[in-house]
């Protein structure tokens, strides 16, 4: 099959290009994840719609054949989904610190995302460094289940969680650019049974706008931020402006806005941001030696409070 009649529309351009509506863009992304079209032609997609910018329609359907392809992840019990794809750079990376502390509060929590970055240091690493293997290859549900079970957060290589979306991912070893799969990669719900309460990060203020329009779109349970250099963790230093959606509805009490004026207090933070000071450090805050920092707090307060307020499941 070939995806040319959909290049046409997406590829003239910023000014000249046509979106697509749900379905055209859901049958494009399911002909590009499954390999239906040739290698060229996935590159000329990556590349027009990085040019073009996704519409809330389109994020849907690539949304939709995503999660047609993703590995089923069963459930009887309300579940909070994490995406991490950015790591560290200048900042300790504490998405498995916030993992970590809702699972001790006794939510059920689901992290996804690669096992390595050569440029930052990812939260699988960090799992790794707290005795908390991440889930990969065939095994990887079962693994899941297992540290559900366990009562600790989960870790799922996504790789393991969505084969075809890892391919479209490692495009950008190609292009040098990314593509509309790591969108979607921070939208990922394989959770099924239960409500799934998803957190969702943007950089970019226009970004957000559309992660909230698409929240309202598909009837979303979703925590949008400002993410901490792309992580979907509350900065520990100030907390950012915090939204909620369930069922596709903004709950005002279930947000908070940006922290404002300056710092009274400093937390305190590892003195490195590699794998093992990071996971030294959150050590020491589960046991108590070192307090929570009030932002990654506040975030857990309202992620408990928004779990209790959730819909039954469908």
């Amino acid at each position: 099959m070939s995806i040319a009649p959909y290049l046409k529309e997406i590829g003239r351009g910023a000014e000249g290009a046509r979106a697509l509506d749900a379905a055209q863009a859901e049958d494009l992304f399911a002909q590009v994840l499954d390999r239906r079209c040739s290698d060229l032609e996935i590159g000329a997609f990556a590349l027009a719609m990085r040019v073009k910018g996704e519409t809330c329609e389109e994020l849907a359907g690539f949304q939709q054949a995503t999660h047609a392809r993703c590995v089923p992840l069963p459930t009887d019990r309300p579940t909070v989904v994490i995406p991490s794809y950015n790591g560290a750079r200048r900042l300790p990376n504490f998405t498995p610190l916030l993992a970590l502390h809702l699972a001790r509060q006794g939510a059920q929590v689901l992290v996804h995302g690669p096992l390595r970055d050569p440029q930052r240091v990812s939260t699988a690493e960090i799992f790794e460094a707290l005795a908390l293997p991440p889930a990969t290859g065939a095994d990887a549900a079962d693994a899941v289940q297992r540290a559900w079970a366990a009562g600790q957060p989960a870790f799922i290589d996504t790789a393991a969680l969505c084969p075809p979306l890892q391919g479209l991912l490692d495009v950008r070893r190609v292009v040098g650019l990314r593509n509309s799969g790591h969108t979607i990669a921070k939208l990922l719900q394989p959770v099924s049974g239960a409500p799934a309460l998803r957190l969702a990060s943007h950089t970019h203020p226009e970004f957000g706008l559309l992660m909230a329009a698409l929240a309202e779109r598909t009837g979303a349970d979703l925590m949008l931020l400002r993410g901490t250099e792309g992580e979907a963790v509350a900065d520990p230093r100030r907390c950012p402006k915090l939204e909620t959606w369930i069922g596709g509805q903004r709950v005002e009490p279930l947000g908070c806005p940006a922290q404002e004026g300056p710092l009274a207090t400093l937390p305190v933070l590892p003195a490195a941001i590699d794998a093992a000071t990071t996971a030294a450090h959150i050590q020491a805050v589960m046991a108590g030696h070192v307090p929570l920092p009030a932002p990654i707090e506040t975030q857990a307060r309202l992620l408990l409070e928004a779990l209790r307020h959730g819909r039954p499941a469908a």
